[in-house]
């Protein structure tokens, strides 16, 4: 099952959202995300001037891994620099969930976590 299933995502695109930080950490995985809001979202607001969608700060996390594979550390990655001299590390190009737990891809790695539960949240920066 691809993520936009999950009422969670709704109005979310993943892959226009921009992968700030990484960390796995005793049995969890964080992003740090600068995430792409579309209307259906009940967190959009209106872009501002030089976007062409809203974009919000977002944390996505897998919980209670049983294991993963295929994780980069960040040192490995090497950051884009954007026009406004910020860093990120690319997006998150896939993820889908089976029975088993979580595939995720990107310029972290192609990512199986098994087992595990997946949440989403805004914050402020």
């Amino acid at each position: 099952m691809n993520y936009t299933s999950l009422d969670i995502f709704k109005g979310i695109d993943l892959t226009d959202s921009f992968v700030l930080f990484w960390e796995l950490k005793d049995n969890c995985l964080t992003f740090d995300l600068e995430a792409s809001v579309w209307p259906e979202s009940p967190y959009y607001s209106k872009p501002k001037k030089d976007e062409y969608t809203c974009y919000k700060n977002v944390r996505l996390y897998f919980k209670n891994i049983e294991s993963i594979q295929g994780l980069k550390e960040m040192n490995q990655v090497n950051p884009s620099t954007d026009k406004s001299c910020e860093l990120d590390y690319g997006n998150i190009n896939s993820l889908s969930i089976d029975d088993e737990g979580f595939k995720l891809e990107g310029d972290f790695g192609e990512v199986t976590i098994n087992g595990g539960e997946i949440n989403f949240e805004f914050y402020r920066s």
